[in-house]
C-alpha cells in the first residue's frame, strides 16, 4: 500500500516538468560579473581580508598566478607570508578557484 502511494507521488511530479522549471527560475535573478582576466592582485584582493597586502611579495618571488595555485604554504612562508590566518586564506581560496568554485568579483562600476 506504502509502496503504491509512493509510485503514485513520484508519478505525479515527473509528469508536471514545469514544477520544477518554475522553481528554479526564481533563484537565478541576474548574473554577477567577474573578472575575466585573473592575475595575483586581483586574486588577492578577491579573497580579500588584508591578504592583498602581499601582493608585491607574492608577484616579485612567484610571477605567475598559475604558479601561486600550485603553491604550498611552506613556500608562502619563505615569500614573507607570515600570518598563518593569511596562508590558509589564500591556500583555501586557490583550491576553490581550481575547483571552479569561486572568482573573484569584479569591481561594481560606481554611478556619480
Amino acid at each position: 500500500m506504502a509502496r503504491r502511494q509512493f509510485t503514485s507521488i513520484n508519478s505525479r511530479f515527473l509528469s508536471t516538468p514545469s514544477y520544477f522549471a518554475s522553481d528554479f527560475r526564481s533563484f537565478s535573478s541576474k548574473s554577477t560579473p567577474y573578472e575575466v582576466k585573473v592575475g595575483i592582485p586581483e586574486f588577492l584582493k578577491g579573497v580579500g581580508k588584508g591578504v592583498e597586502s602581499y601582493v608585491e611579495k607574492l608577484e616579485n618571488g612567484i610571477g605567475d598566478f598559475q604558479k601561486l595555485l600550485v603553491t604550498r604554504t611552506l613556500k608562502l612562508k619563505q615569500l614573507g607570508v607570515e600570518s598563518c590566518k593569511h596562508r590558509k586564506l589564500i591556500l583555501k581560496y586557490t583550491h576553490k578557484y581550481k575547483l571552479g568554485l569561486w572568482r573573484p568579483r569584479a569591481e561594481p562600476m560606481k554611478t556619480q
